[in-house]
């Protein structure tokens, strides 16, 4: 059965670590392969399955993204692009009921971005399609020249403009940092912590943060499994795989993001993600 490992042009032979999931998946018989998404030569439709991965120039093309997920056969396809039409656009996160998350406002204004400000105090502003902290902004004063205006926010990034969410400053970020738990087949797998560098609020290692994988915390991963059920129940089927980003919000973790897209498996840290995820791409085969 063949695998088709969807990946973008600027990273042909797929995410960090990779190797590791070429090995595991070739351990289990799997003849599998990463294809760039766009790549009008690739026969999509002769996979016996597609497993979006590192597709991580989406967020720039979203439109023609989400038109090729929708091309593709949805029973041959992980998660499903009912999914990930939901998931690339942040306004999601004002979508999520009675979960505890983020308190997350959409700001296309200037009057939207002052009642942020004066609702939160210092907020974080990010566009609602981005990716990989692109964009992103820390502001306190609502007559800041940078809202609303295309940002270029770090060279390897293209400008990435609004409608954007505001969010108040966590400050626990900086302290305590991110955790982000990997759910497989409805299972929490593994759980790796991020901190930022400096004053820093961003966890990517593109703006210096650091990522190193710990054990399971019981209570966190209870957390997720909670969130996966939500997403269970939202869409009308269980999820293949799901990351959940967390961070500590006036004593209680809440959910600061999550991604049902092409979340990295981060196997350069975390090698031990690839035999879990190979599994749950055997299983899909049946």
């Amino acid at each position: 059965m063949t695998v088709l490992l969807a990946t973008y042009d600027g990273m042909p032979d797929g995410e960090p670590g990779a190797p590791a999931l070429d090995a595991a998946l070739a351990e289990r018989g799997i003849d599998a392969r990463w294809a760039v998404w766009d790549d009008p030569s690739v026969d999509w439709d002769g996979a016996d399955l597609v497993v979006v991965r590192s597709t991580w120039d989406y967020a720039t093309r979203a439109e023609e993204f989400l038109a090729w997920t929708r091309s593709l056969d949805q029973s041959r396809l992980l998660n499903g692009a009912d999914v990930f039409a939901w998931n690339h656009d942040k306004a999601y996160l004002v979508d999520l009921g009675p979960l505890p998350v983020v308190p997350t406002r959409l700001a296309s204004s200037q009057a939207e971005y002052a009642a942020a400000i004066e609702e939160f105090g210092t907020v974080v502003v990010k566009p609602r399609v981005s990716a990989g902290g692109a964009g992103l902004i820390v502001v306190s004063d609502p007559l800041d020249s940078r809202l609303g205006q295309t940002l270029r926010s770090h060279p390897s990034y293209p400008p990435v403009g609004g409608p954007w969410i505001a969010q108040p400053l966590i400050a626990s970020v900086r302290t305590r940092g991110e955790v982000s738990l990997f759910l497989l087949g409805g299972r929490v797998i593994s759980q790796v912590d991020k901190l930022p560098a400096g004053d820093e609020v961003r966890v990517h290692e593109e703006f210096g943060g650091a990522s190193r994988p710990v054990p399971i915390d019981p209570a966190i991963a209870e957390f997720a499994a909670t969130v996966d059920a939500w997403l269970a129940a939202r869409f009308g089927r269980p999820l293949d795989y799901v990351r959940v980003d967390l961070l500590q919000h006036e004593d209680e973790w809440v959910v600061s993001e999550l991604e049902l897209i092409e979340p990295g498996l981060y196997l350069d840290v975390l090698p031990d993600n690839a035999g879990p995820f190979a599994d749950l791409v055997a299983a899909r085969l049946g």
